[in-house]
């Protein structure tokens, strides 16, 4: 047996055989050409059609995974209409004499290195598009066959990497899931392929070879393992994994459509937390009602660098655009204690729970605070998000904040960007000082949501990174329950509505008691939001 690891990119297991992805080989040789003219031409007939292919391909992506996921093909339709890619390609032909297939390849090797070159992460993604569109163009001039290769039976794809363009042409009922050498998490192939629901893994290296085609494989999603020539010991257990995966998918057959309702009628939302992009396909898969609690400090923590507006954008309307009008929560940076990022040169701290943390840095920072609140505002044009702001502690925050989201909005409008106006604003409850003052809060939002991980840390005194204090770290304690009530009482008492995102709501012998409290919506993790919801429904 050989086993080699990767990236997980979808969970799920896959036990079939392996079929490595076979594209056409072409050999791109420079030629001189006598008419100019007629060349330009010649390509300029290949990019149309080149053009009517993305366009049906943007079609069937829009069948298979919607919308939001099917964009990449018109951004590639737009990428063969971009004037500085046709002008590079056009004066590489008039200028050398050469012939279409050398002016297209040379091009899209010089943008690719530009956009790798960028330090911004979404532009270094744009390098494997560009590739992508111009092999597109590459196979029209050279007359090369772009069809898969036929597959006979239900198997597990191996490959290089994948472009969107090829993934999205898979027949899914015959693809059991992917691995890949190369790819990143957050690629359009990686985005399609969890929005599929197909098992996926990348990053495999050198290890996956193409020898390996035809071999019976199993793909373990949720390891990021590829077993090969499995043993009859390591085949069971995969099985017995594969078995559970499908019940849970059984139960998210029964629960699909139905509404988070107890026996007596009552009903809540259940939301998912996330950290970042790669998590859209896990929240789809468990059909969950939207995003609770969007980490959005993961984007400076996997950055070197403060992220850009548009790096932050760009993130940001994806996840609203995936998510087609349901709930998208996006919480405020939330750097500091445990979260600790060095660009940020914050200063070492004896108690950096109690320290200079969350909205504390906005508030003192408001030029990393005014970047985040601009590319949410203009992302909020693209889906339903909210705001929600960390570790508030008094109203003359909040009001702090209200002033300068006015800050931020004059100047979107006198720049003529995009934004909308009325975004759902809620803060979290995180200490017992916002509990106590959780009635004039909810006077100025719109909704509250319980960080019971934190609460219960400030309202016991205990350190939850101290694991000496465990059998003392009680988040059942009643205190901590007291707190949440209060809460609740106070933000319906002045009309704005409240959840819990923190890990006490996948707590399922609390549930009932949620419920009686009134609370309005639970976010937990993807893979608890099936329990939760079967949960619900049983209780009276």
């Amino acid at each position: 047996m050989i086993t080699i690891s990767g990236k997980s990119v979808f969970g799920g297991v896959s036990i079939g055989k392996l079929l490595f992805y076979q594209r056409n080989s072409k050999v791109i040789k420079r030629t001189h050409i006598d008419d100019v003219d007629a060349e330009w031409k010649r390509f300029q007939e290949a990019k149309d059609t080149a053009v009517d292919q993305l366009k049906g391909l943007y079609e069937k992506a829009l069948a298979d995974v919607g919308e939001a996921n099917a964009m990449i093909f018109e951004i590639h339709q737009m990428m063969l209409e971009d004037l500085d890619y046709l002008e590079s390609i056009e004066n590489i032909i008039r200028t050398q004499e050469v012939n279409a297939e050398y002016a297209v390849a040379t091009t899209a090797d010089n943008f690719a290195q530009m956009f790798a070159a960028m330090d911004d992460a979404y532009m270094q993604g744009r390098a494997a598009d560009v590739k992508d569109v111009s092999e597109r163009v590459l196979d029209i001039l050279s007359g090369a066959d772009t069809g898969l290769k036929e597959m006979k039976e239900p198997c597990i794809i191996a490959a290089d990497d994948l472009a969107p363009s090829e993934t999205v042409q898979l027949d899914k009922s015959k693809v059991l899931g992917f691995a890949t050498q190369y790819g990143s998490s957050n690629s359009h192939t990686a985005i399609l392929a969890r929005t599929m629901n197909i098992p996926a893994i990348i990053g495999m290296g050198e290890e996956l070879l193409k020898e390996y085609s035809g071999r019976d494989a199993i793909i373990d999603g949720f390891t990021g393992t590829l077993y090969i020539d499995p043993d009859e010991e390591t085949l069971k257990a995969m099985q017995e994994k594969r078995e559970k995966d499908l019940e849970q998918k059984a139960l998210l057959e029964q629960l699909k459509g139905k509404e988070n309702v107890t026996k007596s009628g009552q009903k809540i939302n259940v939301y998912a937390n996330i950290g970042n992009v790669s998590d859209l396909g896990a929240v789809l898969k468990n059909d969950a009602g939207g995003i609770g609690l969007f980490r959005s400090e993961f984007l400076y923590l996997e950055n070197t660098d403060f992220p850009t507006e548009e790096q932050q954008f760009s993130v940001y309307k994806q996840v609203a655009e995936s998510m087609a009008g349901k709930k998208v929560i996006i919480r405020t940076l939330d750097i500091g204690a445990d979260k600790q990022v060095d660009y940020f040169g914050l200063d070492k701290e004896d108690n950096p729970a109690l320290g200079y943390r969350a909205i504390r840095i906005c508030l003192t920072r408001p030029e990393i605070f005014k970047t985040q609140l601009r590319a949410l505002y203009r992302a909020a044009m693209f889906g339903n998000i909210s705001i929600m702001f960390p570790m508030i502690i008094s109203v003359n925050e909040v009001l702090r904040i209200k002033e300068i989201i006015a800050e931020v909005k004059e100047e979107l409008k006198n720049e003529g960007i995009p934004y909308k106006e009325d975004v759902e604003l809620g803060i979290m409850i995180e200490t017992p000082a916002s509990v106590m003052v959780s009635r004039e809060l909810a006077k100025e939002v719109d909704f509250f949501s319980v960080g019971t991980n934190d609460l219960t840390q400030y309202t016991l005194a205990i350190d939850r990174q101290n694991s000496k204090l465990d059998e003392f770290y009680d988040p059942h304690h009643p205190a901590v329950l007291a707190m949440i009530k209060m809460a609740a009482e106070n933000a319906h008492a002045e009309g704005a509505w409240i959840g819990i995102c923190g890990e006490l709501g996948a707590d399922l012998e609390l549930t009932e008691e949620f419920l009686k409290m009134g609370l309005d919506e639970l976010s937990v993790s993807p893979s608890m939001v099936l329990p939760l919801r079967k949960r619900i429904r049983e209780c009276e």
